[in-house]
């Protein structure tokens, strides 16, 4: 089916002559002269004069290049059929913490140290990719939460956020709290059996303006069900202070990462190693999808190049012929001398 995107750009169709009238006539700065005796003065020139053709047909060529463009201008499209988006009706954001503790190496993977937020770009990103027909979307947080994607079918731009992340691009502190409050805020649109968050922190609420048990409490108003994933190994034995500055396996406050699962619906993962960060991505790719009327979308083909091409055609044709009028005429003078 043929359409026009933008049919209202048809309505500049009499600017050019609006202008004309609007605005004072340019002049030339050549003088007119009319004689009687042309045909004599063609002779001594060895050229013909040029013969001044009527006033529509001067402007023609320009009204049909104008007439083109405002046509490319409405964006013709030729529209495919109906056909049914691949959604399954799950709105997933993943609130990933990014504090300056998410630096600690103390994550294995294939026999070598990584950090702990580095373990969750090898593995979430994996779990983003197959969250095929879902919406996906990135916050990051930790002195304060930021929407880094917000939920989209593309999973490879997500995952490329998440790779991009760095720690302490939010601050060094956690706010687990702002960083709920904002994915409820971001999924309250959404149909309500729909609305998913994976939190994924390291460490205890030190920071942000919203409590979390507070904000966990608003999110089950919403109706949003909230997993959350602890990571990090186990707490060093007698406490001993890392070069960090702290015990990184004694920051983990599980009791409230438990407390906003239990109220919200959603369930508590703990995360020692990366076997178990891959169980529990599987576990939640389990997850059972909540229905949603299926969407439809026409593919678009554009056809503007056509008109537009067109247009650019006629434009060279009309430089060429001035280009070339003279050369043409003297050509034609040499022709008729010689017979």
């Amino acid at each position: 089916m043929f359409e026009l995107a933008w049919p209202w750009m048809l309505l500049l169709l009499p600017l050019p002559w609006l202008l004309r009238w609007l605005l004072p006539a340019a002049d030339s700065g050549e003088a007119a002269l009319k004689v009687s005796f042309l045909a004599e003065l063609e002779n001594l020139a060895g050229r013909r004069a040029r013969v001044a053709l009527p006033a529509w047909r001067q402007q023609l060529p320009y009204l049909t290049i104008w007439l083109l463009l405002l046509f490319a201008a409405a964006r013709p499209q030729w529209l495919g059929e109906p056909l049914p988006l691949p959604t399954s009706g799950r709105d997933l954001l993943l609130a990933v913490d990014v504090s300056g503790s998410m630096d600690y190496p103390d994550m294995q993977w294939q026999d070598e140290q990584i950090s702990r937020l580095e373990l969750v770009k090898l593995l979430l990103g994996d779990f983003i990719e197959d969250r095929h027909g879902d919406r996906v979307g990135l916050i990051l947080f930790g002195s304060k939460a930021y929407l880094q994607s917000p939920l989209t079918f593309d999973r490879r731009t997500v995952r490329t956020w998440l790779d991009d992340a760095v720690v302490g691009i939010a601050g060094s502190n956690t706010a687990i709290g702002d960083a709920i409050g904002l994915a409820v805020k971001r999924l309250r649109e959404r149909p309500t059996h729909s609305r998913v968050l994976v939190l994924i922190t390291d460490g205890a609420n030190n920071g942000g303006e919203v409590a979390p048990l507070i904000a966990a409490q608003l999110a089950a108003d919403e109706q949003v069900k909230i997993h959350t994933i602890g990571i990090g190994a186990d707490a060093e034995e007698g406490g001993v202070l890392s070069r960090f500055g702290f015990n990184p396996g004694l920051e983990l406050d599980e009791a409230t990462l438990q407390a906003i699962a239990e109220r919200t619906g959603g369930r508590y993962f703990r995360a020692r190693s990366s076997a178990e960060l891959q169980a529990i991505g599987d576990t939640l790719d389990r997850l059972e999808p909540a229905a949603q009327q299926p969407a439809r979308a026409r593919i678009a083909q554009p056809l503007y190049a056509w008109p537009l091409s067109a247009a650019l055609l006629i434009s060279l044709l009309l430089v060429a012929a001035d280009l070339w009028q003279a050369p043409l005429q003297r050509l034609a003078a040499a022709l008729e001398r010689r017979r």
